[in-house]
């Protein structure tokens, strides 16, 4: 077989492959329908914890989860699956809040290292960097 058409043929499968997943609806990102369903998932991976307050993010692609004792339960999505932490004050190098009602978050995990949580209500966002450690003089408060 020439080069050409070997080059051809993998061209050819490469756009086929595209177009499946972009025809069959692509890659779908995960979103919460609720305090109740980030519940339910938490529950799945961590069932003897007791949560007091869930506040989810404007986008519903985050809860971050009350557990009390200086410990937040976090559902976050990644693709179309949902991912479950438990959160100390030593889980985190930078934590920072914005006047915006955004968080920003860098663990120390290396599986998933934090991000950017808007918050429709700043006051939410506001407990849940608290919650975290905010105020915590120990903690760094770099930008993550």
């Amino acid at each position: 077989m020439s080069l050409p058409v070997l080059v051809a043929l993998v061209v050819f499968g490469i756009a086929l492959s595209v177009a499946a997943v972009h025809f069959t609806g692509g890659t779908k990102t995960a979103t919460l329908a609720g305090a109740d369903q980030a519940l339910s998932r938490f529950a799945e991976d961590f069932p003897d914890e007791v949560v007091s307050v869930v506040r989810l993010t404007a986008d519903a692609r985050s809860a971050f989860l009350d557990l009390g004792n200086g410990r937040t339960g976090i559902v976050h999505s990644i693709g179309d699956c949902f991912l479950t932490r438990i959160v100390t004050a030593s889980d985190i190098v930078a934590l920072d809040a914005d006047d915006g009602g955004a968080i920003l978050l860098k663990l120390a995990d290396f599986t998933w290292k934090g991000g950017r949580f808007v918050f429709a209500d700043r006051t939410d966002a506001k407990t849940v960097a608290v919650a975290l450690g905010l105020d915590n003089p120990g903690l760094a408060r770099e930008a993550a």
